[in-house]
């Protein structure tokens, strides 16, 4: 005889919805980044531990409910207390995701006949945590970003918007609740705009093309205005002057580019080449997103749909193929993150494709069969995933940054042209952590922005008191360019004579250093560990050898590990070819042989080992 607490249990929606969120957080937790990691990581832990403005759109809601975070009286870095909202806010996604899928599959209007609830609960809860477990959702809760909080908005919005349609077509409490967090939405992430193709249709399909429906839409407009006055936070705070005030969006004129992305939009539709690049690594990569298996079930739900619930069909295609067409025209490297309606329209495909499989079964034996194993297509992206995303021992970045800092002496300027790697992430370490307050960190590809440049007033008064004629001339020409009155080629030839005038005062006061992709005019650049030491004279002596600390670099797809295994293994290299030119072939072999073991089969330190065999007597 069945325990009826026990199945009580499994037939609340909350509850059930709990668990899953609750299996899903404990393996977020277990693969949560302990550090800072490369892209946006550390500007956003700066923006959210110091209310800050971050890079365009903005992201006040993010910004704020971050601050919350990094301050919890829970112990442990800041960092990794940002990285946890992550896993925090996906968890909760999983949460409403649960109760979206059943909602959708115990919708009368989209099944025949009898609702089987058990097998809806079994297909939710399986495509939930397949969703949770698919790569680019899962990697989304490892550390801090944006996306989290836009996944869970995507859960709740496509929640209240078909409950609101499809359920309670006349409750205005609902409608009005579903604006309020559309506007919230649009202040964490401007890509909510691509449900409207969905919704719109969805909703005149059902509420009919009328005087009435058009006065619902309109009622709607105060409730998402509420939402969306968040951004009033950018201007007031960029008055106040925050540690990171990206494009200080304190003029109408400025809060209008900042919130539009105005510096993103050249990025936007660039080409064919990259639309077609982009959609290839999509096909290339959609089957191994969610462990290829319950792509299956996928194709399964699409065929029902057709057959039972067109409007459904409908919704859903638009939903992806609106987040496709617009994604794939999108000219940036790290895209994946912006499929992730795709890869959420997917989610719903699969519960249907699991609850229409499981509708066909006879009998109890195999019927409780096919449910158990459906559930364990949950483990199909969950053992896919699993090795190549785990960040729990990914210091890469971290220690990277230390290397650096060791390789320069007190007082350093560091010129650099690493966002990804270094100076987004050197920003955290020194401004929330305090690592190495003495050495001055200048993005060089930020001196081509006017609102650089009071940052770095705010920072290091004496270098732009140094420079003030090339910087004021300079803020003039950008501002200039802005509003289309100069070409970008006087801007350029502006802020290289703001770099030179940065180097060329301070040199010999302070050690001036440069990242290897950043070569000043009229400079040579010895090595120093990970960087070089700028010198005028040409004939200096060679700087003594810099050893590198970090902990074990993960191996998979880990953004720029490769990068950073290379720049240790070339800073060896350099460092070899240093001790061979002074006759000291010992040592230089002993470098050549560092870079293999960091990067096998580096191609330079290959060729000097051989070079060094062939020169032995």
């Amino acid at each position: 005889m069945r325990d009826p607490k026990r199945l009580k249990f499994f037939q609340s929606d909350v509850w059930v919805g709990l668990l899953l969120s609750l299996v899903a957080f404990l393996v977020y937790l277990s693969t949560l980044a302990p550090s800072v990691l490369p892209m946006d990581s550390g500007e956003l832990a700066v923006v959210a531990s110091t209310l800050g403005i971050a890079h365009p759109t903005g992201y006040p809601l993010f910004t704020l409910l971050g601050w919350v975070f990094a301050h919890l009286p829970i112990g442990g870095r800041i960092i990794w207390k940002l990285n946890l909202m992550s896993a925090v806010l996906c968890s909760i996604a999983v949460f409403f995701f649960y109760q979206l899928f059943l909602r959708l599959l115990l919708n009368k209007s989209a099944v025949a006949g009898s609702v089987r609830e058990a097998s809806a609960r079994i297909a939710s809860a399986s495509a939930a945590l397949i969703l949770a477990f698919s790569g680019t959702f899962w990697s989304q809760a490892l550390s801090v970003e944006v996306y989290p909080l836009h996944l869970l908005f995507l859960s709740l919005l496509i929640l209240l918007f078909v409950r609101s349609v499809l359920e309670n077509p006349h409750s205005n409490r609902l409608w009005h609740l579903f604006a309020l967090i559309l506007g919230l939405s649009f202040t964490n992430h401007m890509t909510t705009i691509l449900l409207a193709p969905g919704f719109l249709y969805l909703f005149f399909a059902t509420q009919g093309f009328s005087r009435a429906s058009w006065i619902k839409i309109a009622m709607a407009a105060i409730p998402f205005l509420i939402g969306l006055s968040l951004y009033l936070y950018l201007p007031l705070r960029a008055a106040q002057h925050p540690l990171m005030n990206w494009g200080n969006p304190v003029t109408l004129q400025e809060f209008w580019w900042h919130v539009t992305g105005k510096q993103y939009h050249a990025a936007m539709f660039a080409s064919f080449d990259t639309a077609e690049g982009h959609l290839q690594h999509f096909f290339r990569t959609y089957p191994s997103e969610f462990g290829y298996v319950p792509l299956f079930f996928a194709f399964i739900g699409l065929v029902g749909l057709f057959r039972r619930f067109k409007r459904m069909l409908v919704f859903s295609a638009l939903l992806f193929f609106c987040c496709l067409a617009y994604s794939s025209n999108y000219g940036i490297t790290d895209i994946d993150s912006y499929y992730l309606l795709a890869y959420v329209t997917t989610g719903i495909w699969i519960a249907y494709g699991i609850y229409f499989s499981l509708e066909i079964m006879r009998g109890k034996m195999l019927l409780r069969f096919a449910r158990i194993l459906c559930l364990m297509l949950v483990f199909s992206p969950l053992c896919v995933h699993y090795r190549a995303i785990d960040e729990s021992r990914d210091y890469a970045v971290e220690d990277y940054v230390r290397n650096v800092f060791d390789s320069v002496d007190s007082g350093a300027i560091i010129f650099s042209d690493q966002g990804p790697q270094f100076t987004m992430p050197a920003y955290y370490l020194q401004l929330v952590e305090g690592m190495r307050p003495d050495v001055t960190v200048i993005d060089k590809s930020f001196l081509e922005s006017a609102w650089y440049f009071p940052q770095l007033e705010q920072r290091y008064p004496w270098l732009v008191e140094n420079s003030r004629s090339e910087v004021e001339t300079a803020i003039r020409e950008m501002n200039a360019f802005d509003r289309g009155l100069n070409s970008g080629m006087l801007l350029k030839s502006r802020f290289i004579s703001v770099a030179q005038s940065f180097i060329g005062t301070n040199y010999g006061k302070r050690p001036v250093y440069a990242t290897p992709e950043v070569s000043p005019e009229g400079y040579k650049g010895v090595a120093s560990g990970l960087v070089l030491r700028l010198f005028r004279d040409t004939n200096v002596a060679i700087l003594p050898v810099k050893e590198f600390s970090f902990r074990p670099l993960p191996d998979g797809n880990h953004l720029f590990v490769g990068e950073i295994k290379a720049d240790y293994a070339t800073s060896y290299v350099n460092q070899g070819v240093d001790r061979a030119i002074l006759g000291d072939m010992k040592t230089a072999e002993i470098l050549f042989r560092k870079a293999l073991k960091v990067k096998p089969g580096f191609p330079s330190a290959l060729e000097y080992l051989d070079r060094l065999r062939f020169s032995q007597p």
